[in-house]
């Protein structure tokens, strides 16, 4: 096995990475304007407008922005469960995840009735989750270096999509008008994954001995793969129930990574929308966008940085993470903080803490197994933090609805 990675599969995955989690972003920095009444004209209320409303009642949505991040993580939720365990062709669930992106977007900016944009989010979350539990799987074939690509693809996602939104909003463009501009992202998966990349097989097993007993076909031997996909042709090298008896041993990686997913998620869906200063310089729904750029920058720089920080004891991380959620919860309920600028600080701050949990958790899992069992235990273990962002919707909503009948403090 060569000690490092051919650069075009670095790069490859970087790409795969950004575009796989680009929808999903979007749609999540969209969700305050996609549940807006006036969302087709792109206008929210004014910073005057909201310091008349913010002297008797709070500024919200009827409904949740915790809706938007269950339509997106529930199909995905879904997805994670049940592909781990099969045999698929890769190149075509690449393919699938292309479709299901471009007409997430094309839904969404197009939808006329709230049930349309409801459906685009779950096409964006169809085609991140497939993509989530392929990918990761798929880097098991290649150098362990490919899954700190990944997963800086990942994080870049995060900024460029919702810098992008925010950005484009800002400058003038519809929120409709953004999204077709977004239709570039699932053919640069396409080509990331068909021409870019590298074609290989994953490690194989001895299969047999010559007459000397020496193996003909070493373990860790790589094999170009041939034009019909491997996954299509050869007989899985686990059990259905091996599979269901190895996930207690993966729970170490699981449940302090869904823990973390658990808290920053009810931070970002059930009180960021609530937080807002009616004396900033940006309205409501442009304070939540920024928000979330600001979060999804720390998301970057954290998933970036595994080949200099490596995190060991990723249950810190998990406290860490639950202190932000009890600050940023004080903050929906009182209003207390002076500044902007401090809740920008606690977002960003949030965000390094969320992404060097997920870097670090497939960083761990990438040299503490290798083999079939590592492909495995990357896509079982994704299910952890699906799992996370699921439970923090479900009770994102009534926190919502909670929060919203409270008066504003004096």
């Amino acid at each position: 096995m060569e000690s490092g990675e051919k650069v075009r599969n670095l790069i490859a995955f970087w790409l795969l990475g950004l575009c796989n989690n680009y929808a999903y972003v979007v749609m999540l920095s969209a969700a305050h304007d996609i549940l807006s009444s006036d969302f087709s004209n792109s206008t929210t209320l004014t910073v005057n407008e909201i310091r008349e409303i913010s002297n008797s009642t709070r500024d919200c949505n009827k409904m949740s922005t915790a809706a938007i991040l269950l339509a997106d993580i529930a199909p995905s939720f879904l997805v994670k469960v049940f592909a781990p365990f099969i045999l698929t062709f890769t190149r075509c669930r690449v393919v699938v995840m292309s479709l299901l992106t471009t007409a997430s977007f094309l839904l969404v900016s197009f939808s006329t009735e709230l049930w349309m944009a409801f459906l685009g989010v779950v096409c964006a979350a169809i085609s991140g989750g497939l993509g989530e539990v392929t990918l990761l799987q798929y880097s098991a074939r290649y150098n362990k270096n490919v899954v700190s690509t990944w997963a800086s693809g990942t994080g870049g996602s995060g900024i460029f999509g919702a810098l992008s939104y925010a950005g484009l909003t800002l400058v003038g463009f519809s929120p409709r008008h953004t999204l077709l501009l977004m239709l570039v992202v699932p053919f640069i998966l396409i080509v990331s994954f068909f021409f870019v990349l590298e074609r290989k097989r994953r490690p194989l097993r001895i299969v047999s001995v010559n007459s000397d007993g020496e193996p003909l076909l070493d373990e860790e031997e790589e094999v170009r793969e041939p034009k019909e996909d491997y996954l299509s042709t050869e007989p899985e090298l686990y059990t259905f129930k091996e599979k269901i008896n190895m996930i207690p041993t993966l729970l170490k990686y699981m449940i302090p990574v869904g823990l973390v997913y658990l808290f920053e998620y009810t931070i970002n869906q059930g009180m960021l929308e609530l937080v807002y200063f009616p004396d900033a310089w940006l309205d409501h729904s442009s304070q939540y966008r920024w928000f979330l750029v600001t979060y999804q920058l720390g998301v970057f720089i954290a998933r970036s940085s595994v080949n200099l920080i490596h995190i060991q004891k990723i249950w810190i991380l998990t406290i860490f993470q639950f202190v932000n959620l009890i600050l940023l919860s004080y903050e929906a309920v009182f209003l207390y903080l002076p500044s902007i600028w401090i809740a920008f600080i606690i977002v960003f701050w949030e965000g390094l803490i969320g992404g060097a949990a997920y870097v670090n958790t497939f960083y761990k899992i990438s040299h503490e197994l290798s083999g079939p069992r590592r492909e495995f235990a990357m896509g079982a273990t994704s299910l952890a933090d699906c799992i996370g962002i699921l439970t923090a919707a479900a009770v994102s909503m009534p926190i919502h609805t909670l929060l919203c009948s409270l008066p504003v403090p004096e």
